[in-house]
């Protein structure tokens, strides 16, 4: 792999200037893109899927621990296997404090198809303390097309799913597959896949150009969930 041209400061500066621009022009695209996301219709969840986890049986709707949104990432890891997922495993890695997410009414949480007696010491290993529920042998994968019939049996592809709830009534808002999760880690990158986005104060959230929020941000111990 070869590297950089070798410049003086002056001209290092001035190129640096002329990207400036163009990462410009990239962010106010993905604010465009972010604010679509946020219109994109939503679809009614009518099943009743039932996971298991730390705390037994639970429902979809179970997996919000009482908030409004909650972003499911998909972790591939087969009923036969005895570990998980690498690329996936890497992806968890990224996921730190939750805090952040929910003082912003958002669950994370992770998926798998294999059952929990399997999950339980991978993630111990791990050192993990993400919620994390076995969707075996329901059908909740094949529904969020992460689940695919591949030369005449299946292969499941890593995503990451958002649903929103209305009282009792659950919607299915946004899936992502492969690339799509390409980024993804930090609580703003999650957020920005979800319905009502990141709360930020009115007209700071996406402003071009404008500086980050700080004001409603808090040390991950502060905040009053």
């Amino acid at each position: 792999m070869s590297l950089p041209e070798i410049v003086p400061r002056a001209e290092w500066r001035a190129a640096r200037e002329e990207l400036l621009e163009k990462e410009k022009a990239v962010t106010r695209a993905l604010d465009a893109l972010r604010a679509e996301r946020r219109r994109l219709p939503m679809v009614p969840v009518d099943r009743e899927y039932v996971f298991e986890g730390g705390d037994g049986k639970a429902t979809l709707l179970d997996l919000f621990q009482g908030r409004q949104q909650l972003v499911v990432h998909h972790f591939v890891f087969d009923p036969e296997w005895e570990t998980g997922c690498r690329c996936c495993s890497a992806f968890l890695d990224q996921i730190r404090h939750l805090a952040h997410l929910h003082a912003r009414r958002t669950t994370f949480t992770a998926v798998s198809r294999a059952p929990f007696t399997r999950i339980l010491p991978f993630k111990a290993r791990m050192g993990w303390t993400v919620p994390w529920y076995s969707s075996y042998p329901g059908d909740f994968d094949t529904d969020c097309g992460v689940l695919l019939e591949e030369d005449g049996g299946t292969a499941q592809r890593p995503g990451v799913s958002c649903f929103l709830r209305d009282g009792d009534r659950v919607f299915h808002t946004y899936s992502a597959f492969g690339r799509g999760l390409e980024g993804l880690g930090s609580a703003t990158s999650l957020l920005d896949l979800t319905a009502l986005g990141r709360e930020e104060p009115q007209g700071r959230a996406h402003a071009v150009g404008a500086p980050v929020a700080q004001e409603h941000l808090r040390y991950h111990d502060e905040y009053d969930d």
